[in-house]
């Protein structure tokens, strides 16, 4: 057995500042000269590069649909037999998700910290805590964090109004100043924050003071062995994109790719216009939009995709990446973009959310899961080659094959079938 002090951090719904409760916490214990290892519920890409920032440690993700149980039991083991602290953020609210929230936490054995917004409201704060504790099978909430507090008065408000069986946990104030920026996918990527690590202190420096100064009680959990993959892509080197553009990938992708054999060397396609010496490429997801004037002049990239995907190897496109392979792209403004040109038809943006779930997709090469999360729609003559379907209610995405080139709005996590993955990359 192995012990480390662990909070899972939870909220009533999306928009409370489970992220940034997170991320303070992390960026203080961090400070305290603790090792901190910050693990995302769901798919999400952006909250783990705010987490990874914030502690100088991966940020990955744990999901008991798209990851599964198995993959967050022995990931949470791996953490704590080297850390001082485990953070869990969880996803939208305490009971959304299915599995909810409040199953992952009893199931892996995580105690709640609860963070609610109590920007408007006062002795309602331990209505709604009592509540999210006690429904239906309830919940392991310990602690509850007041986010966006107005004063000392409006705090000892929400103090006051706790139950005997939930403690306080303390509070932020509202400040503007510390707060992380967004924009359509969500936060902003932590890169393109300026001055993200001064915004973390002074979140930091706000928590400093409160209750959870202190570690949480340790957790015990079983030693767990690390899964072993066949190398299957042994002596294979494997181009990633990895720039502005092209930002969202999983750790446990990578860490994937190398268990597999597979040795990776990132490139960036709206930097370099060349492809490094490579047996495949990956193209992940990220924001083609913003960039598309750079792509589009990017005419030795474009090429060397070319070149690449006319030689028969395999090119894997998801969605940012999809996007950037068709032939054009098409801005809210109307504006029109040539993209690489390695698929027929345009991608189209659009103000509203155009997909969102989790997805599971049967190749030929095996079963995948992932997710999918865009605001732009494909115009394709191309017929689809397989279809990812979603794995709560109806809908998916359609995946496209020409050649070697598979490409699809949705994300896969490798982690789900290292096969399958090898397959898609050999």
């Amino acid at each position: 057995m192995v012990s480390c002090p662990a909070w899972f951090v939870a909220a009533p719904a999306s928009g409370h500042g489970k992220t940034t409760v997170v991320a303070a916490l992390a960026r203080l214990h961090t400070r305290l000269g603790r090792k901190v290892r910050v693990f995302k519920c769901g798919p999400d890409f952006l909250d783990p590069m705010i987490h990874t920032a914030a502690t100088g440690q991966p940020c990955e993700n744990i999901d008991l649909m798209m990851c599964g149980e198995g993959d967050a039991r022995w990931r949470l083991s791996r953490a704590a037999q080297e850390a001082d602290l485990i953070l869990v953020e969880g996803v939208m609210g305490l009971y959304d998700s299915q599995p909810s929230g409040a199953a992952l936490a009893r199931r892996l054995g995580l105690p709640i910290l609860l963070v609610i917004d109590a920007s408007a409201m006062g002795g309602s704060f331990g209505a709604i805590a009592w509540g999210l504790k006690h429904y239906r099978e309830g919940a392991p909430i310990v602690q509850a964090f007041a986010n966006h507090v107005g004063s000392e008065f409006h705090a000892r408000l929400c103090l006051e109004s706790l139950p005997e069986d939930i403690q306080w946990a303390g509070h932020l104030p509202r400040d503007a100043e510390a707060a992380l920026p967004e924009r359509h996918l969500g936060l902003l990527p932590a890169a393109e924050i300026a001055d993200l690590m001064a915004r973390l202190d002074r979140l930091a420096d706000a928590l400093a003071d409160s209750p959870l100064a202190k570690l949480p009680p340790a957790i015990d959990r079983a030693v767990l062995p690390a899964p072993t993959f066949p190398p299957l892509l042994a002596g294979k080197t494997i181009a990633v994109a990895r720039d502005a553009a092209f930002c969202f990938i999983y750790p446990a992708n990578l860490e994937c790719l190398a268990a597999l054999g597979a040795r990776i060397e990132f490139f960036s396609p709206l930097a370099d216009v060349a492809l490094p010496t490579c047996d495949a490429v990956w193209l992940p997801g990220g924001y083609p939009e913003l960039y598309a004037a750079q792509i589009a002049a990017n005419a030795g990239m474009r090429a060397a995709l070319t070149k690449h995907v006319a030689a028969g190897k395999p090119l894997l496109a998801e969605c940012g990446g999809l996007m950037a392979c068709c032939e054009a792209l098409c801005d809210v403004e109307g504006r029109s973009f040539p993209m690489f040109g390695l698929l027929p038809g345009r991608v189209q943006m659009q103000k509203r959310l155009a997909g969102l779930g989790l997805l599971a997709a049967a190749l030929p090469e095996g079963r995948l899961t992932g997710h999918t999360f865009h605001y732009s729609r494909l115009e394709t003559p191309l017929a689809p080659f397989a279809q990812a379907n979603r794995l709560a209610g109806p809908g998916g995405e359609a995946i496209y094959r020409t050649g070697r080139l598979t490409a699809s709005y949705m994300h896969f996590y490798f982690p789900s079938n290292p096969e399958a993955t090898a397959g898609l990359f050999s």
